[in-house]
């Protein structure tokens, strides 16, 4: 699947893009111009093996310099001359235009080195639309870049990456045996979807393991449930919201409402391994504890803050509640977590979330095709950045390899101790 912690504002960008266009596709010619001239370098270049060399090393200065011709104007028309010298002069004839023009697109997104930044041809446009839908063809993993390396986000309950044993903070070094570094993120989650029955292999690196595994997965229709609910031992509620999607405040309200009928002495929100999803879905979840305060905040390029209110009912304010976070929490779930947590609403006990606070907004093109970029960052509302920060719980508690393989959980357990000695 963030990727895709994300969040479609539903936006109209057809005018951003005729009027951006012309520059992102001189930027990426000059940047790909740049990057070619380094890696000539690289191959061309041999390191003659004396030892006078070795004793004394210097150092290289200007490394964070930019070239002089970066500053500089640059004529559009050097863009239709190099489509016209690669149209007639690659070796592999006829080229395919549309690759080619889909990819200066994609390469032009690419030049600002933001991992949340991308363009979807109409194919990945439409995964990306059934995502968040709800259904797709997949084994359930939620991805995004981290630290340069395709890392799993979360794997959903009930889906093959998780009955697998895939674990939020794998890394995927490798998908039906293709290297994963430098991997577009639109491009590792199309090679990861498929065909209904068909198989996928994934090599997964976990820090505490020396060796890579490989993983073989089926590939099935992934149908998100995004709320369940049960009720635990002392009047003590554990609810699991899983995704901030379309379908989740119908069912999110469903739940309240049977909830709010019992006698309870507290409530165990989980929001582990959670995300995303829709911002507005976010702002309505945590309106249900909090009345009229800023939820989040929403800090513009220019430095603006935009800010979200509650507008629920508050239905949930007058509960003693835990939420449960860790390392999968991510996006609208770090919003939700954050606010209560610094309007001391709830307490937050498990491990840090993953730090994806960035707002996207999904721009569609006439062809099908669409940008999600990446136009502003999300602050509590204490104005703490949560993006690459994460949420830190109040209380810590690690899940490890052997509970998680033993059906313990210690965080839940940890939960209703708390709850209990309210």
């Amino acid at each position: 699947m963030e990727n895709l912690s994300f969040w479609p504002m539903g936006r109209k960008g057809g005018s951003f893009f005729s009027r951006f266009i012309k520059f992102y596709l001189i930027l990426l010619l000059i940047f790909g111009s740049f990057i070619f001239g380094l890696i000539s370098g690289r191959q061309t270049y041999k390191v003659v093996n004396d030892s006078s060399l070795s004793e004394k090393q210097g150092n290289v200065f200007n490394k964070k310099e930019k070239p002089e011709f970066l500053s500089k104007d640059v004529d559009f028309s050097i863009f239709w001359d190099s489509w016209k010298i690669i149209e007639e002069n690659y070796v592999k004839h006829p080229v395919n235009e549309p690759e080619l023009f889909y990819g200066a697109i994609a390469g032009s997104v690419a030049a600002l080195q933001d991992p949340h930044s991308v363009f979807f041809d109409p194919k990945t446009t439409e995964s990306f639309t059934q995502e968040l839908q709800g259904s797709f063809y997949g084994v359930g993993l939620e991805i995004a870049i981290k630290k340069d390396r395709l890392t799993v986000v979360a794997a959903l309950p009930g889906t093959p990456a998780e009955k697998a044993g895939i674990k939020s903070g794998d890394k995927i070094m490798a998908i039906d045996g293709e290297d994963t570094i430098g991997i577009f993120l639109d491009y590792a989650v199309n090679k990861i979807r498929g065909p209904k029955g068909t198989e996928v292999n994934l090599t997964i690196s976990r820090d505490e393991e020396k060796e890579s595994k490989e993983y073989k997965l089926v590939r099935e229709k992934i149908q998100i449930q995004s709320v369940k609910w049960k009720m635990l031992d002392n009047n003590i509620v554990h609810l699991q919201l899983r995704y901030f999607n379309e379908d989740t405040m119908d069912d999110f309200n469903k739940a309240i409402l049977e909830i709010t009928a019992k006698n309870l002495k507290g409530i165990i929100f989980d929001l582990r391994n959670n995300p995303g999803g829709f911002l507005d879905t976010a702002v309505n979840v945590a309106s249900e504890w909090i009345e009229n305060n800023v939820i989040v905040y929403e800090k513009m390029s220019n430095g603006d803050l935009k800010e979200y209110k509650g507008k629920g009912q508050a239905r949930l304010k007058n509960f003693p509640t835990i939420v449960l976070v860790n390392g999968g929490s991510a996006s609208g779930s770090e919003i939700v977590a954050g606010a209560l947590k610094d309007y001391k609403i709830a307490t937050l006990v498990g491990e840090k979330t993953f730090g994806k606070g960035s707002v996207q907004s999904l721009f569609p093109l006439k062809d099908g095709s669409s940008i999600k970029l990446t136009i502003a960052q999300w602050l509590t509302p204490n104005e703490n950045l949560i993006d690459n920060e994460g949420i830190d719980p109040d209380i810590e508690v690690k899940l490890s390899d052997e509970d998680f393989n033993q059906d313990k959980d210690p965080q839940l357990d940890k939960a209703i101790d708390l709850l209990l000695q309210k």
